[in-house]
């Protein structure tokens, strides 16, 4: 079967499909991800063929949305978010038009490009399914995902309702010059989507039923996977400088933001490098997309390293919640101080409170050296965070995400 895996955004939103991909390829599937160049690295490691996404507006949009939630909300600033995500939005529409194969047997959609690769695949006679990273559908069981954590009540469905109307209008732009170039009839985005809902498109979510569990009233197409973990490239060596470092002492903190840009990154370097003078423990900071550098005896900076390599060494991580560095903390069986800047990072940081994992949500922006530091004190002082990483990373152990995913492909073709 010839597939291709559609996917957009940063690092975090491309990584997990390298695993997936990988599975699907020794399989005996062709597979070619579509994202954006400046990760064919990483797409070409797996073995993957690639076609170029040429619109990559998501550091733009990324910015935008620091700015916002770090006190510019002023009408400016609220126009500002919603012109980038527009932007980004209409930038999909050419790129995945340009992109996707009419050859193709089937398309795999995340998020991001679902509301537009759906319409392109069914205009192409391909069926699509989907393949989110976070769960989207309204829930009794829990509040969406780029919303603060709710308890269980029809409050969340209403709320996930919501979230949905603000993102069909989002891509109200992007729908127009969609069927525009399709010579299609317009269809709004909420038609759209209530047409997906209908027909219970199918769509497979790529993290573990442990971490969330199913809602028991989604419809049936809506499946948990369990995580689709990225693929480590075979011929990756860790850099001497990190296992030099790791074995001239105890294991350190990881501390990194991924691809978020929070802030002054001299500032945010000097936060992390107090907090780990104050809490007396060893750190390896990731530069990432903040810039981050802190070097010392005791502090070492690095670039993108294989999470699945890194983290089990590290005695605590400090992240920014993403959801797939959350799943890599998980993995690795390590406690967490989740840092939350923006979109669901706030929500997952509230879950691995709730999973017992970590001792509290320290938000982006209420970070200080004090605070910081007494968080991975008691991340890294406290045994029971350790006892119950360590019981939830044997639990993900069992689980096999993407090969639900390939069993499910599998049975298309029967």
């Amino acid at each position: 079967m010839r597939i291709q895996i559609v996917t957009a955004g940063t690092l975090g939103s491309v990584a997990p499909y390298t695993g997936l991909g990988h599975r699907l390829r020794t399989e005996g599937h062709y597979v070619e991800v579509v994202t954006h160049a400046k990760f064919s690295g990483v797409v070409a490691c797996c073995g993957l063929q690639m076609r170029v996404l040429e619109a990559d507006p998501f550091e733009q949009l990324i910015g935008a949305h620091n700015k916002f939630h770090h006190g510019d909300r002023s009408p400016a600033g609220v126009l500002r978010l919603v012109r980038a995500s527009q932007h980004a939005a209409l930038g999909l529409v050419d790129g995945i038009l340009n992109a996707v194969d009419p050859t193709a047997d089937l398309i795999l959609l995340s998020t991001i490009v679902a509301p537009i690769g759906t319409v392109v695949a069914q205009y192409h006679g391909i069926p699509s399914m989907g393949v989110f990273l976070q769960p989207d559908t309204p829930t009794t069981a829990f509040s969406p995902c780029v919303t603060a954590w709710k308890p269980p009540g029809n409050g969340n469905r209403v709320r996930g309702r919501v979230v949905h109307a603000a993102l069909d209008s989002l891509y109200g732009p992007a729908n127009r010059r969609l069927h525009a170039r399709l010579g299609l009839p317009r269809r709004s985005g909420h038609r759209l989507r209530r047409i997906r809902e209908r027909s219970e498109w199918p769509v497979w979510h790529g993290y573990s039923p442990t971490v969330v569990p199913r809602p028991v009233d989604w419809h049936p197409q809506l499946r948990v996977a369990g995580y689709w973990w990225p693929h480590t490239c075979p011929h990756w060596t860790a850099p001497a400088l990190v296992t030099d470092f790791l074995s001239s002492g105890p294991p350190p903190v990881f501390i990194g933001f991924g691809s978020m840009m929070p802030g002054n990154r001299e500032q945010l370097s000097d936060i992390a490098g107090r907090a780990l003078r104050q809490a007396r423990l060893r750190g390896v900071v990731q530069s990432g997309w903040a810039g981050l550098s802190v070097m010392n005896d005791d502090v070492i900076t690095i670039g993108n390293l294989p999470h699945d390599w890194l983290l089990p060494r590290m005695a605590a991580a400090v992240h920014h919640a993403g959801a797939g560095t959350t799943g890599a903390g998980l993995r690795a069986g390590v406690p967490a101080v989740p840092v939350p800047v923006l979109t669901d990072q706030p929500w997952w940081a509230s879950r691995l409170v709730q999973l017992g994992v970590s001792p509290e949500v320290v938000p982006h922006s209420q970070l200080t050296p004090d605070r910081l530091a007494a968080a991975m004190t008691a991340a890294t002082s406290h045994p029971r965070f350790g006892r119950r990483a360590a019981e939830l990373a044997i639990r993900l152990a069992d689980e096999d995400g993407a090969g639900a995913v390939s069993r499910a492909v599998a049975t298309l073709t029967r």
